[in-house]
């Protein structure tokens, strides 16, 4: 797909963030409910409760290494299609699991299909825009992500109260299932050949030079969706022990904040540059997290959420920016990104 203006919304890249967005629901859906389900239904120990979450981890960060080459391949295709097919029959399997056994299985299996697709929107969605708008483009691309982030547990920890856990494996199932008509679209658009890939036009000693400009914000990236991984993954059992009736409300007050702060952040952003925001982000993130840790009414809850939700907001986005603008300087200007 080949920019010939600088149009930032086009009907591609709007595509490609509501697939996102769905793609993202699936996971995030399921993400805080399992380890709740998997404690209440097969009286999963702390340890099995902890491998939800980090076999998932750890087979999407293999999924993407292997994507990666594929892609370098021009097999996008391909992968997008293998990804979202494998997520779903995933999906569905956790309907069948009769024990905490098969249901880490399919974490791996969901963990290997999502990782194939979530390296395949981004690239497609550098692809789309254009040059001169990559880094504006990339942090509304990236706002797709944050508001599944936000959205998905609430939805999530709602459906599993409500109906259970049957419900909310066909729900997320079907979220899965808007994707493919959406990927078609975009696939039919899309030239079998793309850019040259970063690995091949990229000399070692400049890849070397690259790696070193993006390992600090790489790190501090890394550390903040540790933080939030902990609230997905354990703020329903939280909410049960400290007697909180609705944890999911949490989330909601959460991306109410992120889409507040974000305007805001970004245009402290383009003026003073990431250092006047990550300090502060990060207290704010800090003070959500010790008002979670004390919180033993509902206003507590959200007055945490509001907290964190402001410190991730403008965290986030600016981590991802940074990045574009040292992988860019790094690499002499060139349009592909590095997601």
């Amino acid at each position: 797909m080949n920019n010939v203006t600088n149009k930032l919304w086009t009907k591609e890249f709007i595509t490609l963030m509501l697939s996102n967005l769905f793609l993202f629901l699936t996971l995030q859906m399921l993400l805080t409910t399992l380890p709740a389900y998997a404690k209440e239904a097969f009286q999963a120990s702390p340890l099995q409760v902890s491998l939800i979450t980090s076999l998932f981890a750890f087979s999407a960060i293999l999924a993407r290494l292997f994507s990666s080459k594929a892609l370098e391949k021009g097999k996008r295709r391909q992968l997008l299609y293998i990804g979202l097919i494998v997520s779903l029959l995933a999906t569905l399997g956790y309907y069948w699991a009769t024990g905490i056994t098969f249901l880490l299985l399919m974490r791996i299996l969901f963990g290997i299909g999502f990782g194939m697709t979530s390296t395949s929107f981004p690239t497609m969605a550098s692809d789309v825009l254009p040059p001169k708008r990559l880094g504006e483009g990339m942090g509304y691309f990236g706002l797709s992500t944050t508001l599944a982030m936000s959205i998905g547990p609430m939805i999530g920890l709602s459906l599993l109260q409500k109906g259970g856990f049957t419900p909310l494996v066909m729900i997320t199932a079907a979220v899965n299932v808007l994707i493919f008509p959406l990927a078609f679209l975009l696939t039919s658009r899309t030239p079998k050949d793309h850019r040259e890939p970063v690995a091949e036009s990229v000399p070692e000693e400049a890849k070397t030079s690259l790696f070193r400009r993006l390992l600090l914000p790489g790190v501090l990236n890394f550390l903040t969706s540790i933080t939030y991984g902990g609230l997905l993954s354990f703020l329903a059992l939280f909410g049960k022990e400290a007697g909180l009736e609705s944890p999911q409300y949490f989330f909601l007050f959460n991306a109410l904040a992120i889409i507040l702060i974000r305007p805001v952040s970004g245009k402290i952003y383009d003026r003073y540059g990431h250092k006047a925001l990550l300090i502060p982000a990060a207290a704010f993130m800090l003070i959500g997290l010790m008002a979670l840790t004390f919180a033993s009414s509902t206003g507590g809850l959200l007055l945490a959420a509001s907290f964190y939700g402001i410190g991730f907001g403008a965290m986030q986005p600016s981590l991802q920016t940074w990045m574009i603008q040292r992988y860019r300087q790094g690499s002499g200007g060139r349009r592909t990104a590095p997601f």
